[in-house]
Formats: structure tokens, C-alpha cells, sequence
């Protein structure tokens, strides 16, 4: 029989790890921590191949995990504009491991895959 105090239950973590697994939310987030501040069009460029709709979806579904804030600048034109939460940044800090470690079993290393390679949030700064 295995100690409960060595067990770690994995439910706790079933939101965020639902929100992380989806297509481009990695790369928002990476994106938004590359910069301080992105507009939505600066991250349908950074973004390169996503949908206007799979963006507002990512984005929403972002917010509303309290990893990103969603800010509304009154200026004319109005202006929005996208940062991490102090949440984002800890959960960008935390899968940089993961992603070196990814990095030691790819197949090609420094190679770019074909899927990512024209979008610019693909690339990590690093995180201090």
C-alpha cells in the first residue's frame, strides 16, 4: 500500500490541465509573456495561423481562468489589451521544464516544426 502524504491527487488540477491541452493556449501564453502587453491584433500576428474565433475563444477561456487579464483602455478609438496574470507568468515559469525537457527528446533539435514555424509566439524567451 502506497502513504497518502507521497500520493498526489490529480483533480485538482483538471481545469488547468483542460485550458493548457487546447491548441493555442501555449502559445498565448507564451506569447503574452514574450511581451508585456499584446493587443488582439498583435497576437493574430504573433499567432500566426490561428482564427479571429479560436483567438476570442483562447482568450476568453484564459481570463476566465485568471491566467490572463483582459484590459479596456478608454481612448479613441477604444482600446484593448491582453497581459499575464501573475498566475499566466507562474504557469509560464512552470512548463518552461517541461519544454526543455521536450526539447532533449526531439527527433530534429533546433529544427522548427512545420506546423509552428511561422509563428512567432512558437519561440521562448527565456524566463528569469
Amino acid at each position: 500500500m502506497v502513504e497518502e502524504s507521497v500520493c498526489n491527487c490529480l483533480c485538482f488540477a483538471e481545469g488547468t490541465l483542460d485550458t493548457i491541452s487546447k491548441k493555442w493556449t501555449l502559445l498565448v501564453i507564451n506569447a503574452l509573456g514574450n511581451h508585456e502587453t499584446l493587443r488582439y491584433t498583435e497576437l493574430m500576428n504573433e499567432l500566426e495561423g490561428i482564427s479571429p474565433k479560436s483567438l476570442a475563444d483562447t482568450l476568453a477561456e484564459l481570463c476566465k481562468q485568471g491566467l490572463v487579464q483582459r484590459e479596456a483602455v478608454a481612448e479613441i478609438p477604444p482600446r484593448v489589451q491582453y497581459h499575464l496574470t501573475k498566475d499566466g507568468k507562474q504557469l509560464r515559469k512552470a512548463i518552461d521544464p517541461l519544454l526543455q525537457w521536450a526539447l532533449t527528446r526531439a527527433k530534429a533539435p533546433g529544427k522548427c516544426s512545420s506546423r509552428y514555424k511561422n509563428a512567432k509566439a512558437h519561440l521562448l524567451k527565456r524566463v528569469r
